[in-house]
């Protein structure tokens, strides 16, 4: 079998189990667990995959710039946004992370919702900038371009002296095993802010983004409450993720 077939199995595997193992792939097709392992390199060096230890997992689909995912908005994304901004509620103070899903929900609040929310999704700021009913705290630090976040020490900091009712967490990747992940760093640092100052927690996830990792956990599924998604996945896709303690809204 030549190295593209082999690899083309390997995906195919990973997208019907949602996960690969080296040694069974190695012996369903016949070569040494060495040149699976290189054949998992590579993949993940595409980006097609997220290496773990003894396999792989789907790679998250949401390594790609604010500007494509703004471009490529889905149906679905849109749909998760405006039913998140019906958690916002009169009085509330909202934190609010990066992602075009979090953009669409501060442009569904209701215009004469009453809140302070603070960001570091400067987008977010600038589509809350008409709603005379709520207040917006910026978070400063150096901007991330490729997501447009900011991201450092500052932005850091700023979440660690606030206490917040409600956090809408954008999010790369979520797996039951893995928890929640991300594919950059420094954000990373800024989502477990945000997490501890917030009294709920919720994910906007997008069903393509569940059973997926990335390079760098950001905490368990616990860190959780709530995660509004779409019809893309199934009662039982979502079963870990009730099980652990998740509440879900899908739309």
């Amino acid at each position: 079998m030549l190295s593209a077939e082999r690899r083309q199995y390997i995906l195919d595997v990973l997208k019907r189990d949602g996960r690969v193992v080296v040694p069974t792939l190695g012996e369903a097709l016949g070569v040494s667990i060495d040149t699976i392992r290189r054949d998992l390199r590579d993949l993940a060096a595409e980006g097609l995959l997220q290496r773990v230890h003894g396999g792989a997992l789907p790679a998250s689909p949401a390594n790609t710039s604010f500007a494509d995912r703004q471009r490529n908005l889905t149906p679905e994304k849109v749909s998760i946004a405006a039913r998140a901004a019906q958690l916002a509620q009169r009085g509330m103070v909202i934190a609010m992370g990066g992602g075009i899903t979090n953009v669409q929900t501060a442009q569904h609040f209701p215009y004469d919702l009453q809140a302070t929310v603070i960001t570091h999704n400067p987008p977010v700021a600038i589509a809350l900038a008409d709603h005379p009913g709520i207040e917006v705290i910026l978070v400063g630090g150096r901007l991330f371009k490729y997501t447009m976040v900011t991201v450092g020490a500052e932005t850091v900091n700023a979440f660690a002296q606030v206490r917040v009712d409600l956090c809408f967490l954008g999010v790369c990747s979520l797996h039951p095993e893995i928890g929640v992940s991300n594919v950059h760093y420094e954000e990373v640092q800024v989502q477990k802010a945000m997490i501890a100052c917030a009294g709920e927690v919720v994910a906007l996830a997008s069903s393509e983004k569940l059973g997926t990792a990335s390079p760098f956990v950001i905490g368990p599924l616990s860190d959780l409450n709530l995660m509004v998604t779409d019809q893309g996945i199934n009662e039982e896709g979502l079963a870990p993720y009730r099980a652990a303690g998740i509440e879900i809204i899908r739309v």
